[in-house]
């Protein structure tokens, strides 16, 4: 069983300025409402240990794995529920430049047993989740932006 969640948001930032924000993941707790922790560096290989808190959702800590790494363009890890085969997740995050500033996308392909029994949920709490978290690093970039200019 597959599925796949995809949001995305524009923002008024440049990619320097997103991808800073993105791998900075020490200061998570300080902005992001959906991983509101995240231990680790962006760095291919390195395990991090996240904490999700999706809007309506019961609150979970895993242990991802970071499989990509393209300054300022991609981030991606993939991380198991348990048993890996069981439900895993790979989480990709896409920076794209733009007249503008940078569009931002996140998206998570789910695979294993359990998708079909979950698909409700993360086609609810998880997509809020995954917007709160758009509508966070816009306004934190933005704002970095603005600073800097």
């Amino acid at each position: 069983m597959r599925h796949k969640l995809q949001t995305e948001i524009d923002i008024d930032a440049p990619p320097s300025v997103v991808w800073g924000v993105l791998t900075d993941l020490s200061t998570y707790p300080d902005w992001n409402p959906f991983i509101t922790s995240s231990e680790g560096e962006a760095v291919v290989g390195e395990r991090l240990t996240n904490r999700m808190e999706p809007p309506g959702g019961k609150a979970m800590t895993f242990r991802p794995t970071v499989t990509v790494v393209e300054n300022e363009r991609v981030f991606e890890w993939l991380g198991p529920l348990g048993i890996p085969g069981i439900f895993d997740g790979r989480h990709r995050f896409e920076i794209e430049a733009t007249p503008t500033g940078s569009h931002f996308s996140q998206s998570e392909v789910f695979t294993g047993l359990l998708v079909r029994f979950l698909r409700k949920s993360l086609n609810t709490q998880t997509v809020r989740g995954f917007e709160a978290f758009n509508r966070a690093i816009k306004e934190r970039a933005e704002a970095r932006a603005a600073a800097d200019a």
